[in-house]
């Protein structure tokens, strides 16, 4: 599976951005696709997971509210709609799936096996 994550870039406080996560090799109906992020000198950490059979989402504490994950069937891609953003949500936001993955480990990244490239997300104040 590749993924190619996109739609990241410069806004201000309070703005909104869509990114999305499209998959190629196969499809992800067997998966669970979540989205990560890395800010400058932090370690990269959970925001939002579905899991593409159910729809059921998973959201970091920190996101909830203000962000939402969704997947489109046809185009094989998963969407993290960013709302109201905060200068604290500046990081390179990465997508990754994970076939093997159960409620309980959904938030480790070692539980996922593919990785896109980040696509950066900048908030300025």
């Amino acid at each position: 599976v590749q993924l190619q994550a996109s739609g990241g870039g410069l806004v201000q406080a309070g703005g909104s951005l869509r990114l999305s996560c499209a998959a190629s090799g196969r499809t992800l109906s067997r998966d669970v696709v979540g989205w990560f992020r890395q800010g400058p000198g932090k370690e990269r950490e959970f925001v939002a997971a579905i899991r593409w059979s159910s729809q059921i989402t998973y959201y970091a504490d920190s996101v909830k509210g203000r962000f939402t994950i969704s997947r489109d069937n046809a185009k094989n891609t998963v969407y993290l709609q960013t709302n109201s953003l905060k200068p604290e949500d500046t990081a390179v936001y990465y997508c990754a799936a994970g076939s093997r993955l159960i409620t309980s480990n959904i938030g480790q990244k070692a539980g996922y096996d593919y990785w896109g490239q980040g696509t950066q997300v900048t908030v300025s104040s």
